[in-house]
């Protein structure tokens, strides 16, 4: 095997270790490959030239990974690919302190609480959960109590 086609396994292989690093995070085919292509180039190196210039190889290898890594690390190296979203959202409550719902209220399902689901409550629609029953959509329910942001209800016998 040629010098050549060693360096070029080689940096081949810190590529693809540059492309598992920064743009497909996790254990995935750009970083098998790359570390197939390391340790090609290194074994071959090895059986190719002898043991002093397999040494000589891998030591490169190992000094230029490093070297990469403290590049990747240094901040602002890439913060053009880095994601930044934050995400600002939050659960919506019930209702409790606005007075929308209270325990007591009556209202209507929506879907079939399984024993979650959407009931209508005083011309909102809510997250709900029965107690221990289904209850089929179109149903009478009264509000029972409010846990979690959801209201947990029993189906009004009629």
């Amino acid at each position: 095997m040629s010098l050549g086609l060693i360096i070029f396994l080689i940096l081949l292989g810190l590529l693809l270790f540059v492309i598992e690093f920064v743009l497909i995070p996790g254990v995935t085919i750009a970083g098998i490959g790359g570390a197939l292509c390391l340790v090609t180039a290194i074994v071959f190196s090895f059986t190719t030239f002898g043991t002093q210039e397999g040494l000589i190889v891998l030591g490169s290898t190992l000094f230029l990974m490093i070297v990469m890594t403290v590049l990747m690390l240094k901040a602002g190296t890439w913060n053009k690919m880095m994601l930044k979203t934050t995400i600002d959202g939050k659960v919506d409550n019930v209702g409790v302190q606005e007075g929308k719902v209270k325990p007591g209220d009556k209202g209507v399902t929506v879907t079939r609480l399984a024993p979650g689901g959407k009931v209508l409550v005083n011309g909102e629609y809510f997250e709900a959960k029965s107690i221990d029953i289904l209850v089929d959509p179109g149903q009478g329910i009264e509000v029972m109590r409010i846990d979690d942001n959801k209201l947990i209800v029993k189906p009004i016998n009629k």
